[in-house]
């Protein structure tokens, strides 16, 4: 449990433990959707991608959960960096339904950790 109490008391390592999970948060999808491309053509099918992300109950549920989570979470996103005065928010934005969620949704808590240590440091 120090290593949590760590966390919280450097928020420059937190932030780049965010900035870390959001590369692979980048990464790793954007493996899975070029093998997805290769396996089934070389172009991107988003109607067979929504097909096979739904093609069994189990799929279904992840597919299902990461809407509603990630929706929720944009949401929140969208309010807090207009809370905080936030720059650079198009990356995030962008980001989202560019890259993966998996990727903004962490590089948005680096941006957010960033913005805390200017804000302290002011």
């Amino acid at each position: 449990m120090d290593s949590f109490n760590i966390l919280k008391d450097n928020k420059k390592i937190l932030s780049y433990l965010y900035l870390f999970l959001s590369i692979l948060g980048a990464l790793l999808p954007m493996l899975a959707n070029f093998e997805f491309a290769r396996e089934y053509g070389n172009s991107f099918d988003i109607n067979n991608f929504i097909a096979l992300a739904n093609a069994n109950p189990a799929a279904q549920s992840i597919s299902r959960d990461l809407l509603i989570g990630a929706s929720a979470i944009f949401i929140w996103i969208v309010n807090e960096s207009k809370k905080l005065n936030m720059k650079n928010m198009w990356v995030v934005y962008f980001g989202t339904f560019l890259i993966a969620f998996a990727f903004s949704a962490p590089f948005f808590l680096f941006l957010r950790e960033r913005r805390i240590i200017e804000l302290e440091n002011d």
